[in-house]
């Protein structure tokens, strides 16, 4: 067993409204999206051929217990892991362990931190040395679909507008969202309402109110958009077999517009 920070965090329970949360609030948000990036930064260089997840997970979870930091999903729901890594056709929730990565692969890393009771929840794509086009091109397209749908995080917005947004781009390329996973509230809570849809129409959906802060995390495919969860209970997979990406943020609504908790303090987030 690994020890963990001594932190007094209470027992929340998801709301079936959305939370509005103030600037303190906030503070502690940021807080825990700024060490979940720096993470994610750190582990950049270790993401090479011949590393196995395992090792990857090793060292994000020695990081973030180092500076202060609870990894979320380490016993969430019996989960055994620190991260995910979704690796190729991995949509999502891949857990870690003796797999090997190889040049040409491409991997997500997903984590999530708490720092006194607050979370901070972001994953980026990786490139394991050299990929084919048709990789470069679906993750450009993933990261493409975020930057388009955080544009539309804004008082009076919808979360309809953020769906569309990432929609429109993302089968304009030929290639589909999957449908089955989505992003969330987030705060004290891990997983909170809203459901953030990454497809939808315009001027649907509840209204966005400065106060509000959710995940986007769009999960896109180059083939269609069906998955399956594997035997294990966590690993979803395209049915096609064709790769997938997927990008998030932990992000708050503002007076004006957006603040991104979990932008990467080195500029790591879209790689490359």
């Amino acid at each position: 067993m690994y020890e963990t920070p001594d932190q007094d965090i209470e027992t929340f329970t998801r709301s079936s409204a959305i939370r509005i949360y103030n600037a303190d609030d906030f503070e502690g948000i940021r807080i825990a999206g700024r060490l979940v990036a720096e993470a994610l930064d750190m582990i950049v260089p270790y993401v090479v051929p011949g590393v196995t997840t395992g090792e990857l997970d090793d060292r994000i979870r020695e990081y973030t217990l180092d500076r202060g930091g609870l990894p979320a999903c380490l016993g969430y729901k019996g989960y055994a892991k620190t991260v995910c890594t979704s690796i190729n056709h991995v949509v999502c929730h891949g857990i870690p362990g003796d797999r090997v990565l190889k040049d040409g692969d491409i991997v997500n890393i997903d984590h999530t931190v708490i720092v006194d009771g607050w979370h901070g929840d972001s994953s980026r794509m990786y490139a394991v040395g050299d990929i084919n086009p048709r990789a470069k091109k679906l993750i450009d397209v993933t990261y493409e679909s975020i930057a388009l749908g955080l544009a539309q995080v804004k008082p009076g917005g919808t979360f309809g507008d953020i769906g569309f947004a990432i929609q429109r781009h993302v089968e304009a390329a030929r290639m589909s969202v999957v449908r089955d996973f989505c992003g969330h509230g987030i705060g004290r809570i891990f997983h909170d309402s809203p459901n953030v849809l990454h497809y939808g129409r315009k001027n649907e959906g509840a209204v966005l109110k400065p106060g509000m802060c959710f995940t986007v995390e769009p999960m896109v495919n180059l083939g269609k958009p069906h998955v399956k969860v594997l035997s294990d209970g966590w690993t979803a997979v395209t049915r096609d077999k064709s790769l997938s990406a997927q990008c998030e943020h932990t992000v708050g609504v503002t007076e004006d517009g957006v603040e991104i908790f979990s932008a990467s303090p080195a500029g790591l987030f879209r790689p490359n």
